[in-house]
């Protein structure tokens, strides 16, 4: 067999902002990352624009924020249409407004920097497994005499980030059970049209929203109760979205310039397995669902999130058995829990009539405060638990809490919170003793690139610490916390592979 054009570790399938977060984790963590993606350049639209809690404090412990800037707040939140004060214990409490050509931009800046390579305009076609590698077939868009070129890439392992329709998945033949979706929300931006804003405006027809955004363009969406879903490939006509916005508002809007247009349903799928073998799914490849206020977007960033730092230990060769299987057992459950929010979502925005009790009982419940909390917190994605050993640490498998530190640590430079001290990409003990314990010896093992040591004290009048010391994965997530040194050697073995020999 002749050699391929590209060898690597881990071919990413698919450039949007899973891809490209996913590829990031996977350079940071040293693993060599080739991403194909068959657009030849940048978004022309904004897609998913809506970033939560859980997502910015994820790029703040990357360091992004400040490339980013301070994006603008999204207003308040909603479930279902109906509004919900997002509202938590996150540092960026609530929702915020970021064009998803700006987080691609920002991502593959990120993931190019530490070394990842993004190959475009290449569309895949096949992939063929071996015992230790998978090859990948992908066309080139047609050159100057007409024929397509075909890339070889083989890998050792591929990440399917390639959306709902993802080619990966159908080719390495995952199952997709859900269903389909039996309602429709039609969205359209369009210039040279006035047209009051709404925010979820139920009407006897349907729902109506449109919100004027920079340029003077509007976002309008609209849903007719009992409308049989699109069944045509590619986006409905303007034609067909101002016709549907006419019958449920009564206002025309047929004379102004469609700029982008799409629609999505209620359709709800989730893989059965978010890995097979040497190929794995992230994101929308992973899980379809409405996105609804943004948490498609978000889950699958948490997805490349929790996978990255894991398969790039397995293919570095200090993984210990079963963390790369830790990707599914974590994010299957977590992803089938957003999909059941979505799904409730779904009926109490786009039901009819039927549904107007439902609404207003919710809308009750959600005055309270417990219930209120609740449901900001698996929006916001802040609330993900990953399971832990029976007795431990309360916090063990929820996220790191964000604490700032008093003091500098014991690294160059010492870094100034719980967020900044996992900038590296590795894992972290934080000591908050000030002083050697024991605690500090058991872990010297793994401080071989594997795992750092942070000594510091909170900040004077801060929030007071939960814990004395913890290990923190690479994600942000507990590994344990103030246990005894077994348990801490055992968490360390089981995130961070063997001791390294002394």
């Amino acid at each position: 067999m002749s050699a391929p054009d590209i060898d690597t570790q881990v071919l990413v399938v698919g450039a949007g902002p899973v891809g490209l977060m996913l590829a990031g984790e996977l350079a940071l963590g040293g693993a060599d990352v080739v991403v194909l993606e068959r657009r030849t350049g940048p978004l022309t639209e904004s897609r998913a624009s809506t970033l939560h809690a859980r997502t910015m404090e994820l790029l703040d412990q990357r360091g992004l924020l400040e490339e980013l800037g301070t994006p603008p707040a999204g207003g308040p939140g909603h479930f279902g249409g109906t509004r919900l004060d997002l509202t938590t214990d996150s540092p960026y409490s609530g929702q915020w407004k970021v064009p998803q050509v700006r987080t691609e931009e920002l991502l593959e800046g990120w993931a190019t920097r530490l070394g990842a390579r993004v190959v475009k305009g290449h569309r895949l076609t096949d992939l063929r497994t071996a015992p230790h590698t998978v090859e990948a077939t992908a066309e080139a868009e047609p050159g100057p005499g007409g024929a397509a070129s075909a890339l070889r890439v083989r890998a050792a392992y591929v990440v399917g980030c390639d959306g709902e329709s993802s080619t990966v998945r159908e080719l390495a033949g995952f199952a997709f059970p859900g269903r389909d979706a039996t309602r429709e929300l039609l969205r359209a931006d369009v210039a040279d049209v006035e047209v009051p804003d709404r925010r979820f405006e139920r009407h006897p027809g349907g729902l109506a929203i449109s919100a004027r955004g920079p340029g003077g363009v509007t976002r309008v969406m609209v849903h007719e109760y009992g409308a049989p879903v699109g069944r045509k490939p590619g986006p409905p006509s303007f034609a067909r979205v101002a016709d549907t916005w006419r019958r449920v508002t009564g206002d025309d809007i047929g004379g102004g310039a469609p700029l982008w247009l799409n629609s999505f349903g209620d359709a709800l799928r989730q893989a059965s397995q978010y890995r097979r073998g040497r190929i794995l799914l992230a994101g929308d490849a992973a899980h379809h669902q409405m996105p609804v206020g943004g948490q498609a977007l978000n889950l699958g960033l948490q997805d490349a999130a929790n996978l990255g730092w894991k398969l790039a230990a397995e293919v570095r060769g200090t993984a210990g058995p079963g963390l790369l299987d830790s990707y599914h057992a974590e994010r299957h459950p977590a992803g089938r829990r957003v999909l059941d929010n979505i799904a409730a979502q779904a009926l109490l925005l786009l039901g009819g009539s039927g549904t107007e009790q439902v609404r207003s009982l919710f809308g009750e419940l959600l005055r309270e405060p417990r219930v209120r909390a609740h449901l900001a917190g698996t929006i916001a994605g802040v609330d993900v638990r990953y399971a832990a050993e029976p007795g431990a640490h309360r916090l063990v498998g929820a996220r790191v809490p964000y604490l700032r530190f008093g003091t500098g640590a014991d690294t160059a430079e010492g870094p100034g919170s719980s967020f900044a001290a996992l900038r590296p990409g590795r894992g972290v003990l934080v000591d908050l003793g000030g002083r050697p314990t024991p605690v500090l010896a058991a872990v010297a093992p793994w401080r071989d690139g594997r795992v750092d040591v942070v000594a510091a004290t909170p900040e004077p009048g801060g929030a007071a610490p939960e814990f004395t010391s913890a290990l923190l994965r690479p994600d942000g997530h507990v590994a344990w916390a103030d246990g005894t040194v077994p348990e801490l050697e055992a968490a360390l073995r089981r995130w961070f592979g063997p001791a390294a020999r002394r």
